[in-house]
Parts: C-alpha cells; structure tokens; sequence
C-alpha cells in the first residue's frame, strides 16, 4: 500500500505541474472562464494529493512501527530465554556486550524509523510544489500584500484551531518510553537474580506488556496527525497556492477588459500575438515547475544516500545485538537423579568471555553428594568462589575441568535465593509467587490463607494490613526494607517447596530469632538447604561443612558437623566466646585508664 501511494504522488504531482501551467496561460490570455474552470480542477486534484500526502507519511510511521514490532518480539524471545539460554544474564559476561537495553529499546527504533525513511526517498522522487510567495509580494503591491498576509493570519487560526495537544500526547509517550526502558534495564540490572529464579519468560511476559501499551499510546497518536496533517498539507499547499493566483488574476483580469474596451483598432494580429505569448508562458511555467520538482529529487536522493550510512551504521549495531544472542549456545543440563545434589570432579570457574577468553578458576575437583535431608553449610573467606559454587549448582556457570554435575530439574528442583532479593513489578501477591503470575496462582488452587500462613512463617503477616491488600502495586524495592526483602526471598522458597534450596547470604540482615524459626521451618517443610554463610550459628542446621580456603590452588575441606548435641555445644562456645570478645573494648578502655593514673604518679 505504501508503494502504490508513492506511485499515485508521482502521478498527481505531474498533473499539478500542468495544471499549474494552464492556470498561468489563463491569466495571461485574460480568459475568465477557462481560468475558473482550471482553478476549480486544482480544488478537485488538490483533495486526493493532500490525502496522499498524509498516507504516505502515515504508512512510513506504521511501517517503521510494525518493523519495530516484529524486531522486538524477535529480541525479547531470544533476550528473555528460559533455561538452558538464560541470554539475558550470559550476554554480558560470556557475550561481553554491555548496554543491551539500549540495543533494544533506542537503536531498533532507530533503525526501523530509518529503514522506512530511506525506502520512501529512494522510491519517492519527490515533486512536491513550491510556493511563489516572493513573486506574489513583488507583484501585489501594497494591497495585495496585505491580503496575503490576512490569508497567513487565517491560516494560523485554522490550524491553531484543528491542532491537537501534541505536547500532552509526547509527554505520555516519553513516559511510556521510559517505563518500558527501565523495565528492560531493571532486567539487565537484576539478571543474576533473575536466572537463580529461571524468570525470564515472567519477564518478558511484563516487558512485552509495558510495550503493547506503548504501542496503543503510539498508534493513537497516529490517528490523530492523519486529520491534522491532511488539513495543514491542504491549506499551506494548496489554499495557499489558490490565493496567490486569485491576487494575480484580480488585476490582470481588470485590466484585459479596460484595455479591451478602448481597442480602436484591428485586433487580430494582437490576439495573435496575446496567444503566442501565452502559449510560450504556459510551456514555461510546466517546464520550470518540473524542473525545480526533479532538482528536488535530486537533493531527496543526495539526502537518501547519507541516510542510507546511518542506515549501515544501525544495521552493524542491530547485527551485533543479535549475533551475539545467537553465539550464546544453551548450558548444559545437568544429570536428574531425583533427590540427589552431586559435583564429581568440578572445576568451579569464571566463565571466559570474548574479551579475555580465559577462564578464571576459583575451586580444583570439587566434589561432593547430598541427598534428601543432608543439609550443607559452605563457608570461607570473601571472594574465594562460595556463589560461584551456588552458579554451577543452579546451571548458570557450566562445569568446568571434565566433571559433572547433578541436580532435580525443575520448579521443584533447586532453587537459589540471593542475597540481595529481587523485588519484581507487581502486587505484593506477585512478590510472593515470582515467577508465577497471578493465573498461575489461580491454577495452583492455592489460596491467600496460604500466602498469610507463610508470611507468618517469615514474619511479614502484617505486610499486606500495611500496604493495603495483595494488589497493591509499588516499587517495593524501595518500600520494603533490606530485612523485609530478605524475608520475602526465603517466603518464595516456602511458596514454592523446592527439594533443595541454596541460601547465599540470604539472611544477613535478619535477627537470629528470626533467622532460625525460618531455617527451622524450612526443615520441617521437608526442604534440603545448602546455606553459604559465615555465621557460625547456622552450624547447628546443618550436617555438612564445606570451607572453601581460597588459595591459589583452590583447595577446599568437607567435613561431618556431627551430632545435634555437639553442634549445640560448638553453638554455645561460639556464643560464649562472642559475649567476651563483646567486653575486649572494656578491657582496652581500663587498661588506658591505668596507664594514664600511673604516669600521673611517677611524675
């Protein structure tokens, strides 16, 4: 459609061209009748080329959108994959492109809105018309003048008056722009979190929603330049263009007739030569018409050409974007058997990236089997690879060094809960549920006294009373606290009932009352933990300790805790020892207090 009104403009700017030339002949032969005839066929040919006008530029905008459509709905499917892709938290280490929100937003609008630009002006010649505003003042004179400028003030009314609030319309659109930017940067910005979960279809689900209604907003907005585009093509165009030839013709016209009526004599070699010159101006004015359209082609093609390298320049970026999510090959699935966590062998690594291309090892051989109930704490200084360990456990890092890896599949598998807890854009319903949405829920035939007994369970029950109910939409990463947040993570782990679940960290803003009515609970839900910590007060939840020493030869220990009452024991010593390193302070502060007294004494 687009095409066929390119080729109609073409058509009708030709028939303008001489049209325009036969209204000029008209003047100049004084001949009245034909002149208005002329004039009123330029009113009928003015309709369809001012609508065309509109159209061609509605359907550039609707084909750059549709482009833009179909483009981001093919990025947000590869960007936003599920496990084993996870694109979106391996693009920039693995892939080591930084700033992808800005491919997918910014740079594929870019793109199409100049793909559809440079396929209309390499196809669109343009032979639009020109207006003889500078003529018609140097032939007007005063009077003349002042109409023309009475027709400008009429004008600016009349669009004045059919101009809609563009300035609203783009302030929503900005709006809207952002909304959507910033849910594809809070991707980007969270992705780690977002992986331990496996969220990335719940994702796209919110981002491909955040861009439907961007893409109303847009499309309203569209609709509404049509009317006024059309109206403002029809008046400075061609109401314009009418009136300046009616001020030319007025006189002229006039003065035929005075000097018609004084003629004394033989007017037949007159009137021929009045029909030569006439003929000469309209082949003219056509001629001069079509010229200044095809010099404006030319220019339109000159412009296509430097629009066709900026066009180069996005499509290199728009490439890079998708032939880096396309190098990213799926993970490897680790073995299911069952209720069993296993690492045989494992090099625990830092995945090599374009850039480097070097793999960073943090732990050698690692290896070691948990089965239902065998619950494990890892521990060890900072740095030395305790989340990477949860990584390889959870399939985001591959396992290196020949080993292999052993897991349940699954939602009901492993889950990881980080310790910075991602607060995703929803209800507070949803931050319990993620990445379940709401429908999910309601298959689940879970309830909301399940949701209340499990935030009793972390000690939240008063957040829904506080906020304002389960649909209560905020930024919660702001509203909740850090303490809260943490707590909202180990409620997802009671929600969803994993086999295993991998605590890094998750804790540490929680009082230790709290903390261990959780971790008791959690048990009791018949759920294994793998807790990475340095408290070592959880010692007592668990059977298994892993201590990662954090050489250069990425040594590590596993050890037996031992029995409940030894680690009660062990618990009680820690605790103890912790209430007099508690009164080192004192100590310190006496000891200066007795220093000072007897330098006192010994002067």
């Amino acid at each position: 459609m687009h095409s066929s009104f390119l080729v109609l403009r073409t058509v009708l700017s030709v028939g303008v061209a001489k049209l325009d030339g036969r209204l000029v002949r008209d003047i100049v032969s004084a001949d009245g009748t034909s002149f208005l005839k002329g004039l009123g066929l330029w009113f009928i040919l003015a309709v369809p080329s001012t609508y065309t006008n509109t159209m061609i530029h509605h359907l550039q905008a609707k084909l750059s959108l549709r482009l833009r459509t179909k483009l981001t709905r093919y990025t947000h499917d590869l960007y936003l994959s599920s496990a084993p892709d996870l694109r979106y938290y391996r693009v920039g280490q693995e892939g080591g492109l930084d700033g992808v929100d800005q491919y997918i937003t910014s740079d594929i609008s870019a793109f199409c809105d100049a793909f559809s630009q440079v396929y209309g002006n390499v196809l669109k010649p343009s032979l639009d018309l020109f207006f003889f505003t500078s003529q018609l003042s140097r032939t007007l004179g005063v009077r003349g003048t002042l109409l023309l400028f009475l027709n400008y003030y009429a004008t600016v009314k009349i669009l004045r008056a059919v101009t809609p609030a563009f300035g609203r319309l783009a302030a929503v659109e900005a709006r809207l722009e952002g909304e959507y930017r910033a849910g594809m940067g809070r991707v980007g910005r969270e992705s780690e979190e977002v992986a331990f979960y496996n969220g990335g279809p719940r994702e796209r689900e919110i981002l491909w929603r955040a861009y439907r209604r961007l893409v109303k907003h847009i499309n309203s907005i569209y609709k509404i330049r049509i009317a006024y585009e059309w109206t403002e093509d029809y008046v400075i165009k061609y109401l314009w263009s009418a009136a300046g030839y009616a001020l030319i013709a007025v006189p002229v016209l006039l003065t035929r007739r005075r000097n018609v009526a004084i003629q004394t004599g033989s007017a037949s070699g007159e009137r021929s030569i009045d029909d030569q010159v006439a003929n000469r101006t309209e082949t003219y004015i056509s001629s001069r018409r079509l010229l200044l359209s095809l010099a404006d082609a030319g220019g339109r093609l000159m412009y296509a050409y430097k629009d066709l390298l900026e066009l180069a320049g996005l499509t290199t970026r728009l490439y890079t974007l998708l032939s880096t999510l396309h190098s990213l090959k799926p993970l490897p699935t680790p073995a299911d058997e069952g209720d069993v966590v296993a690492l045989s062998e494992v090099d625990v690594s830092v995945p090599a990236n374009s850039v480097t291309g070097v793999p960073l090892v943090l732990v050698r051989k690692l290896s070691l089997s948990l089965r239902a109930g065998e619950h494990l704490m890892i521990t060890g200084s900072n740095g030395v690879g305790k989340t990477a360990v949860a990584r390889v456990i959870a399939g985001l890092w591959t396992a290196q060094g020949g080993g292999e890896v052993r897991r349940p599949s699954g939602k009901k598998g492993v889950l990881v809960v980080p310790q910075r807890s991602y607060m995703v854009a929803g209800t507070l319903l949803d931050q319990i549920i993620y990445p379940d949405s709401y429908p999910e829920f309601l298959e689940s035939g879970r309830t909301h006294e399940e949701l209340m007994e499990i935030l009793a369970a972390v000690n939240l029950a008063y957040l829904p009373g506080r906020e304002g109910g389960w649909s209560t939409r905020k930024e919660w990463r702001d509203v909740l606290s850090g303490g809260e947040k943490q707590r909202m993570g180990m409620a997802r782990v009671f929600y969803h009932g994993p086999k295993f679940a991998v605590l890094d960290e998750c804790t540490s803003a929680v009082s230790s009352d709290v903390e261990g009515r959780m971790y008791e609970h959690a048990k009791s839900l018949g759920i294994t933990l793998i807790t990475i910590s340095l408290r070592p007060s959880l010692m007592k939840y668990h059977m298994q300790l892993l201590t990662i020493n954090g050489d250069s030869q990425g040594s590590w220990t596993l050890a037996r805790v031992g029995t409940a009452e030894e680690r009660m024991g062990i618990d009680r010593e820690i605790v103890a020892l912790e209430e007099r390193l508690a009164e080192v302070a004192g100590w310190e502060r006496r000891v200066k207090e007795l220093a000072k007294a007897l330098s006192v004494q010994e002067q």
